[in-house]
Order: structure tokens, then sequence, then C-alpha cells
């Protein structure tokens, strides 16, 4: 199943690249300060949340969800209906983070829905591909190493999600919560 997303333009023409390194540098720390102060997104997995948060809660049949309480592992968010919901933020990665399962039950329901959300190097939305527990189940990899699941995003793993995908224009990044409404 797919579905629309909107989505904003990028300006490429903001002058970064006539920076000296080291004011470069200098401009990250000032602007990774004032994403602190005004407790803005600040990473991939914080902008996804966002992101998915905007479009689940902006768009008709789709359920409202609010962020989960901090802390809370493996869970991001949670509907009216008291739906889990685990998000996955991916930038340029072959697979998703980990997923760590339930210490006694390796196989324990640990959400409802997993969301991968896919982001450009502009931190603009790709797409957002749902999960359901059934089908992470059968889509799922361990990670011996960190002993924790994962998901590929080979073609074929994420066609057997519910894709939704950009409009015209694009999701903008910035706010707490983005309109993709």
């Amino acid at each position: 199943m797919k579905a629309t997303l909107p989505a904003a333009a990028t300006d490429t023409n903001d002058g970064l690249v006539e920076l000296a390194d080291l004011e470069l540098l200098r401009l990250r720390a000032r602007v990774a300060a004032e994403l602190k102060r005004r407790g803005l997104a600040s990473n991939v997995g914080q902008v996804a949340e966002s992101l998915a948060l905007a479009f689940y809660n902006g768009t008709p049949g789709r359920p409202n969800l609010q962020p989960a309480p901090t802390g809370t592992q493996n869970v991001d968010a949670l509907s009216r209906r008291g739906d889990r919901y685990s998000i996955k933020g991916v930038l340029d990665a072959r697979k998703t983070g980990t997923i760590y399962p339930d210490r006694d039950n390796r196989d324990k329901q640990l959400f409802e829905y997993l969301l991968i959300v896919r982001i450009d190097p502009d931190w603009q939305l790709i797409g957002i591909h749902e999960f359901d527990w059934k089908t992470f189940c059968d889509v799922r990899s361990w990670d011996s190493r960190m002993n924790a699941w994962y998901v590929g995003l080979a073609a074929k793993t994420l066609a057997r999600a519910t894709t939704f995908t950009p409009a015209a224009t694009r999701c903008s990044v910035g706010l707490p919560i983005v309109d993709c409404g």
C-alpha cells in the first residue's frame, strides 16, 4: 500500500561552501547549541520520530500518535488505541538500528508496529515503511555481536511494508513536530 506525503523545497545556495573549515566547525557548534536550547531534533532518530508523528497525526486514516515516555525500551510512540510504535530513522545505512529483545523471551512481542523512516542528506523525508509485528518477525535478522534484531533495507524487504512516500513537496525539518499534512 502506498500513500503520499507532502514535501518542501531545499535551498542549496546557502553560502556554506565559502566558509573556511574552522568557521564551518564553529558554526556547527553554535547550531548544535541553539538546537538544544530550543529543544529541537538534532540527530537522525529524533528527526525521524518528528517526521513520523507529524505524518501520522496529519493524515486521515492514520492513527494519532504521541511520543512514548522517555526511556521506554523499543517504543517511541503510542496510539490512542494503545498500539506501540518503534521508530527507526535511516539516513545512509543498509539496515536499521538495533531492536533489543526481552531478556527472558527473545520472541516476546515488543511493539505492534515498526516504522522505518528514511531521510535524505538534507534530512528531508524519503519515505516511511510500516511493518506490523508479524511482518517484522518475518523480515528481521539477528545481530549476534549486539544480541539484538535489525531489519535490512533491501528492496525485497521494504516491499513487505506499507509504504508512504513524499509528494511534490517535502516535509520540512526543524520544528519539534513537523507539518506534513
